[in-house]
């Protein structure tokens, strides 16, 4: 027996105005559907199609935590740069001078662990309300 071929064979092609095009491709885009053309072969089927709802609650943690996340990373980068520098250094002067010019970078450090650890109480005390 040889294997069936999944891969389509025909081809239908139709033209829409722009503002058609829109709607249908928002409508695409609310979706779990992968590509335009899947969505458009379910709908055409009558398959069911499985449409995603946004929780704003979520989606705003989901932004924060981004954020947050970026800036740690960028804080992270900062110190392995700055470790890395340490052990360049030769002497104790110079051992010394770094230490003093990298105490802004500390606090820094510091600071945004702090917002970090705020957010995540607000995240945890939002969510464990529900």
């Amino acid at each position: 027996m040889q294997a069936e071929n999944k891969t389509p064979k025909h081809w239908i092609s139709i033209r829409i105005k722009p503002e058609e095009y829109s709607t249908i491709y928002n409508h695409f885009k609310a979706t779990t559907c992968n590509k335009l053309s899947q969505y458009v072969r379910k709908v055409l089927l009558q398959k069911p199609v499985v449409v995603n709802y946004r929780n704003q609650s979520a989606d705003e943690i989901l932004s924060a935590l981004n954020a947050l996340k970026k800036e740690l990373s960028s804080v992270g980068n900062n110190f392995n740069q700055l470790v890395h520098r340490l052990h360049t250094l030769d002497n104790i002067s110079e051992i010394k001078a770094w230490a003093a010019h990298t105490e802004s970078m500390r606090q820094n450090l510091l600071d945004k662990t702090e917002e970090i650890r705020v957010v995540m109480n607000k995240i945890y005390e939002q969510w464990s309300h529900k």
